[in-house]
């Protein structure tokens, strides 16, 4: 791996908002940006694109990456910025780079007066293989100064360090509070009880909170100096977790590895907050 920040460039507003975030990114890590662009070869081999046709597109590749790269060193003169162009499929390609750097930046549609936004399966197919964090980010942000800090879902109940850690040193870099949400529901096997007695529900909620204590506290001691606020929430995960993302500067989720068949797999909570967080959205795999 390389200490760089990678972003997927196609010249798209979305691709041009994840390279300007991704930029901030690279200056608090001290690390160079990286552009990465593919071009998709034909799906049949045996039919050759055009000489003239692929001049003409690695010339505006290369015109675009001049263009960022002139944009990136304005508002940051002393960021080192690395261009590659690639040639394959974008899903692979874009995979393999971010399998070497610290973070990958990637755009993310919106879906104009739809409350969500469309994530690309190629987008869908990096965050749901990479072996390093991705990152999706929107073309805009029309929020007004969003004071939420970052927010993070945590699951008490399986591992989570990568989770951790790369939630604990992005706050620390940009000197944001964290924001920790784990969502319970009582078990079916409760029944009844819990509406004869509300106090069963709120000692298994002061019990969780009590558990994502103990989690958090070896790295409250490791980062003093980060603002750290944890909560125990009853609801649906995915949705606590859209409904802080409203005032977050950042939301992290985790995502771990599944041998499935049928490709990269996200779980259900990572897909709904990427899909319908207006902040850009950071996915750690975790095993």
């Amino acid at each position: 791996m390389t200490a760089q920040v990678t972003v997927g460039l196609d010249g798209s507003e979305e691709s041009l908002a994840a390279a300007r975030w991704a930029a901030t990114q690279a200056v608090l890590r001290e690390v160079p940006l990286r552009l990465v662009h593919v071009e998709e070869w034909p799906s049949m081999p045996e039919v050759p694109m055009a000489y003239a046709r692929t001049l003409a597109h690695d010339e505006q590749t290369e015109r675009l990456m001049r263009e960022v790269t002139d944009r990136v060193r304005k508002h940051h003169p002393d960021l080192e910025v690395i261009t590659e162009h690639a040639h394959g499929r974008a899903a692979e390609e874009l995979t393999a780079a971010a399998n070497e750097a610290d973070l990958t930046v990637l755009g993310s549609r919106g879906l104009g007066g739809v409350r969500g936004f469309l994530v690309g399966s190629v987008s869908l197919a990096v965050v749901g293989t990479a072996r390093q964090p991705v990152a999706l980010v929107r073309a805009t942000d029309d929020r007004e100064s969003p004071e939420g800090g970052i927010v993070v879902g945590v699951d008490i109940h399986h591992p989570c360090e990568a989770l951790l850690a790369f939630s604990f040193s992005e706050a620390a870099r940009r000197g944001t509070p964290l924001r920790f949400l784990h969502s319970w529901t009582l078990p079916a096997s409760y029944g009844y009880a819990s509406t004869m007695d509300p106090g069963i529900g709120e000692e298994l909620g002061s019990h969780l909170l009590g558990g994502l204590d103990d989690l958090l506290e070896p790295w409250r001691k490791r980062y003093a100096g980060v603002e750290v606020e944890a909560k125990s929430v009853v609801g649906s995960p995915a949705y606590q977790l859209v409904e802080a993302a409203q005032t977050a500067q950042l939301v992290i989720v985790g995502r771990r590895s599944r041998n499935v068949p049928l490709g990269p797999h996200l779980g259900h909570v990572a897909h709904a907050v990427i899909h319908h967080s207006p902040a850009p959205v950071a996915v750690v795999p975790m095993t």
